[in-house]
């Protein structure tokens, strides 16, 4: 029983966390104006517009297969390509206005929150790959969430705080280190890694050996933007010590699927946060 409360709080804290960075970006959407939900973001093809569809979906796909994972295996059966189908989702949505977007989001979030609250801890929870446990399964929705947002803000040009949720997106990242490559038909290494990360509160986040002789070691946030591929590490400042480093964070991946594009160096200039009253963000 002690096990099952502990767990049962593991998901009542991530399930927070998931709700404060939901927040975050819905504080951002708020001040946007219709025209600029069309504004395209560094993701290719994709505007503002398809990477709040995109979120809005996958929070409902989740949800499907927390509370009905039969049906969810179903719709997966369906698929035959699953890029095919996530690249549909935000044509699919085009006709939405921005309120109907932002409503539709939050709807989708809710119901949700409410499929963990409701779900056993200890369920195993289907998905496109491996099942996965519902902490874990959270956790890749906060990591979602954060990146599809550093999107849009990217195409809003906001500057923001880093998340205090970056250590669930590091962990993530670090845990995905075998991903990086079979995504790209390499074999993993042997040789393991050492992360050692700094946090904006002062703290130190590390994964891997304590004796590994390679290291990637620098800012949290900017372990996060490459392992999600939304900088390269050229434009972050990121150290890496070792050739097993060096080549993982050039190909970093911590989401499942197809090898992604990445970000071109000097895509993004390294830029320091700006405080913004209420919210965790400053539009310029």
């Amino acid at each position: 029983m002690a096990s099952t409360e502990s767990k049962a709080d593991v998901v009542r804290s991530l399930s927070a966390d998931l709700a404060e960075e939901q927040q975050s970006l819905r504080r951002v959407l708020a001040s946007i104006t219709e025209a600029e939900w069309s504004r395209p973001t560094p993701a290719k093809n994709w505007t503002i517009q398809d990477q709040i569809a995109h979120l809005a979906h996958f929070d409902f796909v989740t949800r499907l297969a927390i509370s009905q994972p039969e049906r969810f295996i179903d719709v997966r059966g369906t698929m035959t390509d699953l890029q095919t189908y996530v690249d549909h989702i935000g044509p699919a949505n085009l006709s939405r206005t921005s309120e109907d977007m932002r409503r539709w989001w939050a709807q989708e979030s809710e119901k949700l929150h409410e499929a963990i609250s409701a779900a056993d801890p200890n369920v195993r929870v289907p998905w496109f790959g491996p099942a996965m446990s519902l902490p874990s399964k959270i956790t890749a929705r906060i990591m979602e969430t954060w990146a599809h947002g550093q999107d849009v803000r990217d195409a809003l040009e906001v500057i923001a705080e880093p998340s205090p949720r970056l250590p669930h997106v590091a962990r993530i990242g670090a845990l995905t280190f075998p991903n990086s490559f079979t995504a790209r038909g390499l074999d993993v290494p042997d040789q393991p890694v050492r992360v050692v990360l700094d946090t904006p509160d002062g703290h130190e986040w590390t994964a891997g050996p304590e004796d590994a002789e390679d290291v990637v070691s620098g800012p949290i946030e900017d372990f996060c933007l490459v392992v999600t591929q939304r900088r390269h590490i050229a434009d972050t400042s990121l150290q890496t010590v070792g050739a097993t480093a060096a080549q993982w964070m050039e190909i970093a991946q911590a989401f499942a699927g197809p090898a992604g594009e990445g970000r071109r160096p000097g895509q993004f200039a390294r830029r320091d946060p700006l405080p913004a009253e209420d919210c965790d963000q400053a539009r310029p």
